[in-house]
């Protein structure tokens, strides 16, 4: 866990708060590039939480960091995002994958984490009349603790995505353990780049300009529609350690074939973007890319898993994806975004705001996929009956 000295934060936004489970936490409002700094030690720490990804992947949006203490000791935060509503209607407060542990080794992890989802309730649902949101990660575990307690705190559940599968490798085994548990294709396709000749490497954070150069030219080859937070590449590239994404390439004598971009702080790694050129697939350059991404994390970081991310409805990726999850990894949902408001004009508007965003998202996703020269989806969207109570 993390200690800061009381003189680092924003005095103008402080608040003590003793909710249902008894845990008295004070919560203050910190600087942007503060509260980058003090959360590159959290175990849960994700790129969304982060003031430089945030800022830039939504401009229109105020951000408001908040480090939740115990003690004087900092247990965890979250980063909310001041959405204003059309019209001058009101606004609504996003919460996108957290609040955060500090350490998720500490006894009472799971109450730590509803008693700061309580300050954040009781500030902006009971004291400044907003709708608050949640969305929460998907969990590696079969129950996802936080989605159950946040709905038993009184949240309501929302909007889903359409494609919540998370697909997550675990890291922390052994090379043989490790091609034991892929899927039996996955790992033939593995043994074949084995011998293919290629060469693993990590680059340097000023080579990200081949990498650029690599995924255009795969986004123009493969055509399909980006819906990615490929516009903060800049700004994460400019961060200090541990929160700049590592950057990995897959070469071939002396051309590169094959990149990924993968944010590496925390406890979960994540895999952020990956480019190819039209050499890679008959190499299977992608499978020894991410077999040594996965033994590099294993060995350089403090990671339990290696997040894939989703698949967009691509049925390529879904497979891709499950042979390398395996036998030891694990497969979850991203629960429904989790809503609460204590006044009815929030609850009103709220709603209504995120109806209208679920409208333009899926219309725009059918336009892409009326447009012949973007690949379209290809799996069914799933229906989880666990979030539907």
């Amino acid at each position: 866990m993390s200690v800061i000295a009381e003189d680092s934060y924003d005095q103008s936004r402080a608040a003590s708060t003793v909710g249902a489970s008894g845990i008295v936490l004070a919560s203050k409002q910190v600087a942007g590039a503060d509260w980058d700094a003090i959360i590159g030690s959290f175990d849960e720490v994700c790129q969304e939480q982060m003031h430089a990804f945030a800022s830039t992947r939504w401009p229109g949006v105020s951000q408001e960091p908040l480090i939740f203490s115990r003690g004087g000791t900092v247990v965890g935060g979250a980063l909310v995002m001041i959405q204003p509503l059309p019209l001058g209607l009101g606004k609504m407060a996003v919460v996108k994958w957290a609040p955060m542990l500090a350490s998720r080794k500490v006894a009472d992890a799971d109450a730590l984490r509803v008693a700061m989802t309580e300050c954040l309730v009781k500030d902006y649902a009971e004291t400044r009349n907003m709708m608050l949101s949640v969305l929460l990660h998907a969990a590696p575990e079969e129950i996802n603790a936080g989605y159950v307690a946040l709905r038993q705190l009184g949240f309501a559940r929302g909007s889903t995505l359409l494609f919540p599968n998370r697909y997550m490798v675990k890291l922390q085994l052994p090379d043989a353990d490790l091609r034991k548990s892929f899927s039996q294709t996955w790992r033939r396709q593995l043994n074949k780049a084995d011998k293919a000749g290629l060469e693993f490497w990590r680059a340097e954070p000023g080579e990200i300009e081949a990498f650029k150069t690599l995924y255009a030219a795969m986004t123009e080859r493969k055509q399909f529609p980006d819906h990615s937070a490929y516009e903060t590449l800049n700004a994460l590239m400019a961060l200090d350690e541990p929160l700049r994404p590592e950057l990995f390439f897959v070469r071939q004598g002396d051309e590169t074939v094959a990149g990924a971009l993968v944010f590496k702080a925390g406890e979960r790694a994540v895999y952020l973007y990956g480019a190819t050129n039209d050499k890679a697939l008959p190499l299977r350059a992608g499978y020894f890319l991410h077999w040594h991404v996965i033994r590099w994390l294993r060995d350089n970081t403090r990671g339990q898993w290696y997040d894939l991310g989703g698949t967009d409805g691509f049925q390529g990726l879904h497979q891709f994806k499950t042979g390398m999850v395996g036998d030891a990894g694990v497969i979850r949902p991203v629960p429904p975004v989790l809503n609460y408001a204590t006044s009815p004009w929030a609850k009103l508007i709220g709603t209504a705001a995120f109806t209208l965003r679920d409208l333009y998202q899926h219309t725009r996703r059918h336009i892409d996929g009326l447009r012949s020269s973007k690949a379209k989806p290809d799996q069914t969207p799933h229906i989880w009956d666990e979030y539907l109570k």
